[in-house]
């Protein structure tokens, strides 16, 4: 699985082949003169229009939906059902994309905060707690030939140690994270390449230290 993911999201393929791509205008001939060119790469239309990873922070109580309760299912995959907010719909349905890169985060708890590593593993797809007369999230609007929700799956992929809201907001990576700013209450929300990195970092520095304390 290419290198499982370079190493969950380490780096990103798609970019670099990008990058790589639009470099690549025309190459010379081997022994031609400067002005005659090779022609271009066929594949370069198609590697070009490869899209980049997104990186998500999705909020769940874990009283509901715990990160051990995503790791315990059937290859450490559910469904992220129960959304009831236009904006955390439209990202799910319009931005998101398989192979995004998710923040699985504890939230209404104890102590909030990052509880494990995980990404997008479907395409949206509509929401089918939507259409159950008595479950929490029925929404009577809504029809099969016109549904209102979506969810995708999310498949768990790692659990370092916990990282709480308090040594989040102490980070000077996370400064202008979306979640961290004053009101914001989505249940999912964009993530940067960089915050997705410092947090990653934090998370496996500190995993390494905790096993170095035990040998």
């Amino acid at each position: 699985m290419y290198k499982k993911r370079l190493s969950a999201f380490d780096a990103q393929p798609f970019f670099f082949a990008r990058v790589r791509c639009a470099f690549q205008f025309a190459r010379p001939v081997p022994g031609s003169s400067p002005m005659q060119l090779m022609p271009p790469d066929p594949l370069m239309p198609f590697i070009s229009l490869m899209p980049l990873m997104h990186y998500w922070l999705m909020k769940s109580e874990p009283d509901e939906v715990s990160f051990d309760d995503v790791m315990a299912a059937t290859a450490c995959t559910l469904a992220w059902s129960g959304v009831r907010n236009y904006q955390a719909r439209n990202f799910m349905r319009d931005q998101m994309a398989t192979g995004d890169g998710v923040l699985f985060y504890h939230s209404s708890c104890a102590e909030p905060g990052v509880a494990g590593i995980a990404e997008v593993a479907s395409a949206a797809y509509p929401d089918q707690s939507q259409f159950e007369p008595d479950g929490k999230y029925f929404d009577p609007k809504a029809t099969p030939d016109a549904p209102r929700w979506i969810s995708v799956d999310v498949r768990g992929l790692e659990q370092g140690r916990y990282l709480p809201l308090p040594e989040m907001r102490a980070m000077a990576e996370l400064e202008d994270m979306v979640m961290l700013q004053k009101g914001s209450r989505l249940s999912i929300t964009p993530v940067t390449a960089g915050q997705w990195q410092a947090i990653l970092k934090r998370l496996r520095e500190s995993k390494w230290k905790q096993v170095a304390k035990k040998i």
